[in-house]
């Protein structure tokens, strides 16, 4: 493997050192210089706007440390250091070139540490990376990161109701850790380090961190390795802070992914980690918001509390849904009435989850828009309050402890209790629960001090639909009764009855 690393090195220094940069800074376009990227690692798979360089500086030994070359040649050696780190290994087997691996990483803490105090405290460079040096650390980070992650199968389980089949060993919820993680880490750290640094030309570095870099980038998102996904969330922040001209693609890309896991798979092991970045991308939206936010808003994040996994990613999108509605009140409307349409009737802890996040909203609602949704909004609610599972019933009762919402509905009561009345009621006369039971009487008693004669005439007025209601049962339970027994006067003949009259089509036993 020795013999592997050393034949990346060049084997003849009679260039100078401008020629050596000219060369490295040329693209390998020949099918023998890809097919050497690809097995390397970097080149295979997914689209390639271009090849990074194989080049190597010339007569330097990569090997010596920075503090034993003058400044004029640290780049020149930066590149052959970097360019040594592009050679993979595989880590399943701890056994297999274990000094090859040691050289590895003891040279790319090397560079980590060069990378860190170029910049210095005070923030001054004190050597400036070259374009050669860029593209060497980008070929560098495609050939060790960019890769074909194998199929997920655990992706198949649904986490949203609290882990998954509970009967499947695969849904157990346990994290898989690459292997190579202490490796990729120091190469992650190295591409956090070189974006953020003050000495990297941001006009330089867009040509060769480009589309097809960050498409690379966002596709390892679906790696299961949780620890791997907080690293890109991180490069990927700080990308999109110092590369101004790729935000809006890094954000079409984005909702590229968000669209097929809404409306295809349902399965990404990175949702939560980009949600938390577009979190941070929101908050720096410009007053008004431009109309593909918004069209984002309605299309991407409201349609995202669906899937079953919602639970996975719930509160970093509920962070990023209440970024908008601060940015912009008037989109409160709209953002209950696609959570009502989702609305999960048969999920009880997703139905929990909508009702805090719906109780956040409220709490910062104004008038005007709180009595767009108000007639919805409580129909839904009062279905909650009636449900037989008492976490869900105690969340929707809990809308009464929040002072702000109480106020709204003051306001409003002359809408709202003919709505929510039933629900108390019959709580009050049968719920199972007892904590159930006494925050609907507490609620009750609240509305009656509020407005006794609307509390009278709501309660008037549910006993005339209440005695309607026992009126039309006692109908349907005598017609029945005068079914039975027509049906029992009426001759058995053999195995055959006849239930009502001879001509009825009769079934034979």
């Amino acid at each position: 493997m020795l013999k592997q690393i050393w034949s990346k090195l060049p084997r003849k220094s009679s260039k100078s050192s401008s020629d050596s940069s000219a060369e490295s800074t040329r693209y390998s376009n020949s099918p023998r210089a890809t097919s050497q990227s690809q097995s390397n690692g970097g080149g295979g798979g997914g689209k390639r706007t271009a090849v990074f360089p194989a080049s190597v500086v010339a007569g330097i030994e990569p090997l010596v440390p920075f503090k034993d070359v003058p400044n004029s040649e640290k780049m020149n050696l930066f590149v052959s250091k970097v360019s040594l780190c592009c050679v993979t290994f595989d880590f399943t087997d701890s056994s297999k070139n274990s000094v090859e691996k040691d050289v590895k990483r003891r040279t790319l803490i090397e560079l980590v540490d060069f990378v860190a105090s170029a910049s210095g405290s005070s923030g001054s460079c004190s050597i400036r990376f070259t374009e050669p040096a860029i593209l060497a650390l980008c070929r560098m980070c495609a050939a060790n990161l960019f890769r074909v992650f194998p199929p997920n199968y655990r992706s198949n389980c649904s986490v949203g109701d609290g882990g998954g089949d509970s009967d499947n060993n695969d849904c157990d919820g346990e994290p898989m850790f690459d292997p190579a993680w202490p490796h990729l880490n120091l190469v992650y750290d190295l591409l956090l380090k070189f974006i953020t640094s003050s000495c990297v030309d941001a006009k330089v570095a867009k040509k060769y961190i480009d589309h097809s870099f960050i498409l690379r980038l966002l596709d390892l998102f679906d790696s299961e390795d949780p620890r791997e996904r907080d690293c890109l969330k991180t490069i990927l922040h700080r990308a999109y802070g110092k590369f101004m001209v790729h935000r809006p693609f890094i954000r079409k890309s984005i909702n590229n992914i968000f669209y097929r896991f809404v409306s295809e798979s349902e399965r990404h092991n990175g949702i939560a980690e980009l949600l938390e970045v577009y979190g941070s991308v929101i908050s720096g939206f410009a007053l008004p918001l431009k109309e593909e936010h918004k069209i984002f808003l309605w299309r991407v994040l409201v349609p995202l509390h669906k899937p079953k996994s919602v639970g996975v990613y719930f509160h970093q999108l509920s962070y990023c849904v209440t970024q908008f509605i601060e940015k912009e009140p008037k989109l409160t409307s709209t953002v209950i009435r696609g959570l009502l349409k989702f609305w999960p009737v048969t999920n009880s802890q997703k139905e929990m989850m909508f009702l805090g996040e719906i109780e956040e909203i409220l709490d910062a609602i104004n008038m005007v828009e709180f009595q767009k949704i108000m007639v919805p909004l409580f129909l839904r609610i009062g279905c909650c309050i009636n449900s037989y599972h008492f976490q869900v019933a105690e969340r929707a009762l809990f809308f009464w402890n929040n002072d702000n919402i109480v106020n709204l509905i003051a306001h409003n009561r002359q809408v709202i209790l003919p709505i929510v009345f039933p629900a108390f009621e019959r709580n009050a006369q049968s719920h199972w629960n007892p904590a159930v039971l006494n925050l609907s009487l507490n609620v009750r008693k609240m509305f009656m001090e509020m407005d006794e004669v609307l509390f009278q005439s709501c309660h008037a007025h549910f006993e005339e639909e209440e005695a309607k209601l026992s009126l039309a049962a006692e109908k349907r339970k005598e017609a029945w009764e005068r079914l039975e027994n027509a049906a029992s006067l009426q001759p058995i003949t053999g195995n055959t009855a006849v239930l009502v009259t001879p001509l009825a089509t009769s079934i034979t036993c």
